[in-house]
C-alpha cells in the first residue's frame, strides 16, 4: 500500500483545529459548500452530520483558494476524498497514473487529460489530510514524490510505444516498452530522494543506451530523444483546462547550455569522469530511476558511485564544497531572521541549509562509509548520528526543524498552487500561513519559525568556519556552479535588474566558456575583471534585463571575446555606449558581433561631438585606398570603411547628436563618396580589359532616397548609368574591343556586382537600378540623347515624378552638369495639371493596394505617410512647371521642396502640418531602420529603443507619440487628397 491507512476518515474528524481566515471568508465558503451539497447530494447529510467536518471544511477553503476552487468545480471529488481512507484512494489515483498510457489509440492529448485529472486528486486528497494533520509533511512528500515517478514513467512509457510504432526505434515488449530500453529517467533533488514539496518541479536527468533501443540509424538518435523528451514535458507541465502535472526541468544534464536532451551513457560517464564538478557530485545523492529502465538506471548510478563517492578527499574538493556553500548560503539582514518575505528554502536557517549540512558531510565521508550514501535528509542525518559524525541532539533538532520547515513550505504553495517559498510581506497574508500551520496568530508562528531557523543556523554554522565573503565593492557576486548564490541575485537585484536569475544564468554561460568570444581563459579572465563594473553601467539604464540579455545575444555571435573585453576594460565610457547599443539597438550589436573593427571608431571621442566634413570624409577614403594591393582588396577596403563610417552615424543618431535629416545627408554623402570611389575603380578595370572609347564620358545618376539626400540605414541604391560620346564611335581600344552599348552594359554590370556581390567584408549596396528607361526592360546604361527621347515621349507621370529626385553623383564632370541641365530641361516642360492630379490619384491607389502597410508604424506606405508627403512634393515639382513657373533644382530634399514650393499650393497651416509630419516620421524612420531590421511593433520592440522614439518625438511615453502621428497622418491624407482633386 503505497499511502499509510488512517484509522479514520475525514468525513469522522471529532475536532477541528484549523480556524478560518475571517469571518466573511467563513460565511463565503458556507455559501459554496450548499452549492456543492446541491450539486453532489451525497454530501449534504454528511457535512450536516458531522459539525467538526464541515468547520475543517470551511477552515480549510477559506485559506487556501486553490482547493476551494477545485472543490466548487469538483464536488464529486470533494465527496470521494472526504469518504474514502487516504491510503487506498491514493493506491488507486497512482495507479491510473501509472496505466495512464494504455489503451488503443491513446493521444498525448489522452494522456495528458488522464494524468491532470490524476494529479488533481492526489493533491486535492494530500492537502485536506495535511491540513487536518492526518498525514505529516513527510507522507505528502512521499507520496507526491510516488505519484511523480508514476506520471513520468506513464509518459516515458507512451513515448517509447509510440516511437516504437513510427518505426524509430525497436522495442523488446510492447506491454512494458521501457523494459530493457536503456533510457534511464533520473529523478534529483527533492523528486529522487522521495521528498517533493506540494507545488514542486520535478529535476530530471535522461541518459540511453543507443545499442539497446534498435534504432533504424543511430546518427537520428539524438534527434529523436530531443523531440521525444520535449514532448515529455510539453505533456507534463503545459497548462491545460485540467491545469498541469509538473513544471519539469532537464537542466541538471552535463552541460545543459551545450548538450542534448538526452546523452548516451558513455558520454555522460566521460564528461563526469573528466569534467564533472562537485556541485554535480553533491546533486547525484539524491539521484534516483524513476522512469524508464530502471534496471538501466541502478546500473548507471552504480558506474558514477565513484564520482560522487570519493575513496579520498582532496582539499581541492573541500575548497570547492566551501564555495558551493557560499552559494547557496543566504544572509537575511545582519544576525536577525526576518519573517515577512523570508525564504524558508533558500534564506538563512532555511531547508537549504540542513540538506546542505548533510550533503556535504556525505561528500566527505560517503566514499568510505556506505551507510552515508543514502538520499532521504531525514535517514541520513540519523546515519551520520550512527557514524559519529553529528551528535544526537544535532541528528534531533534538525531532523525536527527540516520537517516543520518542509511543513510551513507546503501550506506557502498550498494557498495558490505556486512553486514559492517565500513567506508573506504583509500581515494579513501570513496570518493566511500562521493559521494554515496551526498557530492561533502571527505572533506566536513568527516566534516558532525564528527559534527554528536560529536552531539550523546554529547548528551549520558548527560544521563551517566563517569565511570571507567572494566578493566585489557591489557585494556577492558568485557564478561557478549551476545553482544561483542567493547573495549574488541579492547584488544583482540591487544593482537594477528585476530578473537578477536570468542573469545570473547569463553570466554561469559566460563562466563556463559557452561561446567562441568566452572560450579562451584570457577572455574569460578579462571579462571576469569587467563583470561588476559592466552589471553595474548595466544596471543604471531603464529595463537593464532586456540591455543585458543583448548584450549576451551579441557576445554568442562574436567571433573572439578578447579585442572588445579589452578595449572595454580600458575604456571604461564606451560602456555606456554599449548598453545604448544593447538597449536601443540590436541591428548595430549585430554590426559590431560580425565585424568588431566598427567599434574601433569609438576610440576618438570627437566622434560624437561632431560631423566630418564630406571633403574629409573623401580625403579619408582616399588615404585607406592608397595602400590597396589590388582590385579586389580595393573594394574589401570600401566596405570596410562604409560599416565604420555608417556604425559611427548611427551612433551619432542614437546618442541624439544628429536628427533624422541629418542622418539621411550624412548617409547620402557617404554613399556618394563610396559609389564614386567604386565608380572609378570598376572604370580601370574595364579599362584593362578593354581599353576606353574616344570622346566618350559617363555619370551615375542617384534616384530615390539617393537623389534626394534621404537614405537611410541599410537602404538600397537606385541608380541610372548615362553616357554619351561624339558621333558614331569607334570600338573601344583595348585588347578585347567593344562597342559603345556594350562597353557601357559590361561597366554598368561591373558596377553593379562591386557594389553588391558580397565579399569577405560583406556586401557594400544592393543596387536598384529599375528606374532607368524602360525598366527592367531596357538597356542597363543609356546613351543621354536616347535617355532624353524617352522621358519627353514615353515616359509616365510616375517617371517624371521620379526624375524630380534625380541628380547626378558620379563620372565626368561635364557629363554630369550636361544630365543634370538635360533632366531640369525635361522636367521644365509643361503637362497637363489635371492628367497629373488623376495619374498620381491612381498611382497612389495602386500602391496602397499592391503594398499594404504593416502595421500603424509603417511610416513609408500608412495612408498619410512619407508616401503621400513625397508624392504631393513631387507632383507640386510637375504642377508648378505645368503652371510655368521657376522650379527648384532636381535632387532636393522633400522637405526643401516643401519649403519652396509648398506655399504654391498649400495653406500655411496645411504646409507646418506636413511639414512637422515630415519631420517627425523622418526622425522615427531613421532611429527605427538604424535600431532593428523587422517591421516596428511597440510590443516587442526593445526598451531602449521605445524611450528613444519618444525622446525623438517630445513625448512622455509611446501612447501619447502614437496619438500625435494619428493626428499628423489623419491631416497629410487630407491634405495630399486635395492637392490630387480635380
Amino acid at each position: 500500500m503505497t499511502g499509510q491507512e488512517q484509522p479514520t476518515r475525514l468525513a469522522a474528524l471529532a475536532t477541528c483545529a484549523l480556524k478560518p481566515l475571517s469571518q466573511s471568508e467563513a460565511r463565503s465558503v458556507n455559501a459554496d459548500l450548499k452549492a456543492m451539497a446541491k450539486a453532489e447530494p451525497l454530501l449534504q447529510p454528511l457535512l450536516e452530520g458531522a459539525p467538526a467536518l464541515r468547520d475543517f471544511l470551511v477552515a480549510a477553503f477559506s485559506l487556501s483558494p486553490y482547493l476551494r476552487d477545485i472543490a466548487v468545480a469538483h464536488p464529486a471529488l470533494l465527496l470521494r476524498v472526504v469518504t474514502e481512507p487516504l491510503g487506498s484512494l491514493l493506491d488507486e489515483t497512482i495507479g491510473q497514473a501509472r496505466e495512464s498510457w494504455r489503451g488503443l489509440d491513446v493521444t498525448d492529448g489522452v494522456l495528458m487529460e488522464r494524468l491532470r485529472q490524476a494529479k488533481r486528486t492526489a493533491a486535492f486528497a494530500l492537502a485536506l489530510h495535511d491540513l487536518a494533520r492526518l498525514t505529516e509533511a513527510r507522507d505528502s512528500a512521499r507520496l507526491l514524490s510516488l505519484f511523480a515517478a508514476a506520471a513520468t514513467s506513464a509518459t516515458i512509457d507512451h513515448l517509447l510505444l509510440g516511437a516504437h510504432r513510427q518505426v524509430k526505434i525497436r522495442l523488446g515488449d510492447e506491454d512494458r516498452p521501457s523494459a530493457g530500453s536503456g533510457v534511464i529517467v533520473l529523478g534529483m533533488g527533492k523528486l529522487g530522494a522521495d521528498e517533493l514539496n506540494y507545488s514542486s518541479d520535478i529535476d530530471l536527468v535522461v541518459f540511453y543506451e543507443p545499442e539497446a533501443l534498435g534504432f533504424a540509424d543511430i546518427l537520428d538518435a539524438s534527434d529523436i530523444f530531443a523531440r521525444l523528451l520535449r514532448r515529455l514535458v510539453r505533456i507534463l507541465q503545459e497548462r491545460t483546462g485540467d491545469g498541469y502535472v509538473f513544471r519539469t526541468d532537464l537542466r541538471l544534464r552535463p552541460d545543459p547550455g551545450a548538450t542534448p536532451l538526452a546523452i548516451p551513457v558513455e558520454a555522460a560517464l566521460i564528461y563526469y569522469e573528466g569534467r564533472g564538478q562537485n556541485w554535480e557530485r553533491a546533486a547525484y545523492i539524491k539521484a534516483r530511476p524513476v522512469a524508464g529502465d530502471l534496471e538501466a538506471g541502478e546500473r548507471f548510478l552504480k558506474a558514477l558511485r565513484p564520482f560522487v563517492f570519493r575513496k579520498y578527499l582532496d582539499y581541492a574538493a573541500i575548497a570547492d564544497i566551501h564555495s558551493i556553500k557560499r552559494q547557496i548560503h543566504a544572509h537575511k539582514g545582519h544576525g536577525e531572521i526576518a519573517v515577512k518575505g523570508h525564504n524558508v528554502k533558500l534564506g538563512r536557517g532555511g531547508i537549504r541549509e540542513i540538506e546542505f549540512f548533510v550533503q556535504t558531510q556525505q561528500l566527505i565521508a560517503g566514499g568510505r562509509a556506505a551507510a552515508l550514501r543514502g538520499r532521504e535528509t531525514e535517514a541520513m542525518l540519523a546515519a551520520l548520528a550512527e557514524a559519529g559524525w553529528i551528535d544526537a541532539g544535532t541528528r534531533d533538532e534538525l531532523t525536527e526543524a527540516y520537517w516543520f520547515l518542509r511543513d510551513i513550505e507546503h501550506r506557502i504553495q498550498m494557498v495558490r498552487d505556486e512553486q514559492s517559498h517565500t513567506l508573506p510581506t504583509t500581515e494579513a497574508e501570513l496570518k493566511r500561513i500562521a493559521l494554515m500551520a496551526g498557530f492561533s496568530d502571527t505572533k506566536t508562528f513568527a516566534e516558532a519559525l525564528s527559534r527554528v531557523m536560529r536552531t539550523v543556523e546554529r547548528r551549520y554554522v558548527q560544521l563551517f568556519e566563517r569565511e570571507a565573503e567572494l566578493s566585489s565593492e557591489l557585494g556577492n557576486l558568485v557564478f561557478t556552479g549551476q545553482k544561483d548564490d542567493p547573495d549574488t541575485l541579492e547584488t544583482i537585484h540591487g544593482l537594477g535588474f528585476e530578473r537578477p536569475q536570468d542573469i545570473a544564468r547569463v553570466m554561469r554561460t559566460w563562466h563556463n566558456g559557452r561561446y567562441r568570444a568566452t572560450q579562451s581563459v584570457e577572455a574569460r579572465e578579462r571579462l571576469t575583471e569587467l563583470t561588476p563594473r559592466l552589471l553595474k553601467v548595466f544596471g543604471e539604464s531603464r529595463r537593464a534585463d532586456e540591455a543585458l540579455l543583448r548584450f549576451d545575444a551579441f557576445l554568442s555571435k562574436l567571433p573572439a571575446g578578447i579585442q572588445l573585453f579589452s578595449l572595454l576594460g580600458n575604456n571604461p565610457a564606451l560602456l555606456s555606449l554599449i548598453v545604448t547599443i544593447m538597449s536601443a539597438a540590436p541591428r548595430l550589436a549585430d554590426i559590431i558581433a560580425g565585424k568588431p573593427h566598427v567599434f574601433d571608431g569609438m576610440l576618438d571621442r570627437r566622434v560624437l561631438d561632431e560631423m566630418p566634413e564630406r571633403a574629409d570624409l573623401a580625403h579619408r577614403l582616399d588615404d585607406f585606398l592608397s595602400t590597396a594591393r589590388h582590385y579586389e582588396d580595393r573594394l574589401d577596403r570600401l566596405r570596410i570603411f562604409a560599416s565604420e563610417q555608417r556604425f559611427l552615424i548611427g551612433i551619432r543618431l542614437l546618442t541624439g547628436v544628429i536628427d533624422g535629416p541629418a542622418t539621411g545627408r550624412a548617409l547620402t554623402d557617404l554613399a556618394e563618396i563610396l559609389v564614386a570611389a567604386t565608380f572609378k575603380a570598376v572604370r580601370l578595370e574595364i579599362a584593362e580589359a578593354h581599353g576606353q572609347i574616344a570622346g566618350s564620358s559617363a555619370t551615375l545618376v542617384a534616384m530615390g532616397k539617393a537623389g534626394s539626400r534621404e537614405l537611410t540605414a541599410g537602404s538600397d541604391i537606385d541608380l541610372i548609368l548615362i553616357y554619351d560620346h561624339d558621333g558614331d564611335a569607334a570600338d573601344s581600344d583595348g585588347p578585347r574591343p567593344l562597342d559603345a552599348a556594350r562597353y557601357h552594359a559590361r561597366l554598368t554590370q561591373r558596377l553593379i556586382a562591386a557594389l553588391s556581390a558580397p565579399t569577405a567584408e560583406g556586401v557594400l549596396y544592393e543596387v536598384d537600378m529599375r528606374l532607368r528607361p524602360s525598366g527592367n526592360k531596357g538597356p542597363v546604361a543609356t546613351r543621354l540623347p536616347a535617355f532624353v527621347k524617352y522621358q519627353r515621349e514615353e515616359a509616365w507621370t510616375w517617371e517624371h515624378m521620379a526624375l524630380t529626385r534625380a541628380r547626378p553623383i558620379a563620372g565626368d564632370g561635364d557629363m554630369m552638369q550636361a544630365t543634370a541641365d538635360a533632366i531640369q530641361a525635361i522636367i521644365a516642360e509643361p503637362g497637363d495639371a489635371t492628367v497629373l492630379r488623376k495619374d498620381v490619384r491612381e498611382m497612389r491607389a495602386l500602391v496602397e493596394a499592391e503594398k499594404p502597410p504593416e502595421n500603424g508604424w509603417d511610416f513609408k506606405l500608412i495612408p498619410g505617410g512619407l508616401v503621400d508627403i513625397e508624392f504631393s512634393a513631387q507632383l507640386m515639382f510637375l504642377l508648378a512647371s505645368a503652371e510655368g513657373k521657376t522650379l527648384p533644382a532636381c535632387g532636393l530634399p522633400t522637405a526643401g521642396v516643401l519649403e519652396d514650393l509648398g506655399p504654391r499650393f498649400l495653406s500655411d497651416a496645411d504646409l507646418t502640418l506636413m511639414t512637422r509630419a515630415l519631420a517627425l516620421m523622418t526622425d522615427l524612420s531613421q532611429i527605427i531602420r538604424l535600431c532593428i531590421d523587422s517591421p516596428f511593433d511597440p510590443k516587442q520592440a526593445p526598451a531602449g529603443l521605445i524611450e528613444r522614439l519618444c525622446r525623438a518625438g517630445d513625448a512622455p511615453d509611446i501612447k501619447v507619440l502614437e496619438a500625435e502621428l494619428r493626428r499628423l497622418t489623419k491631416a497629410v491624407r487630407r491634405i495630399f487628397l486635395a492637392l490630387v482633386s480635380d
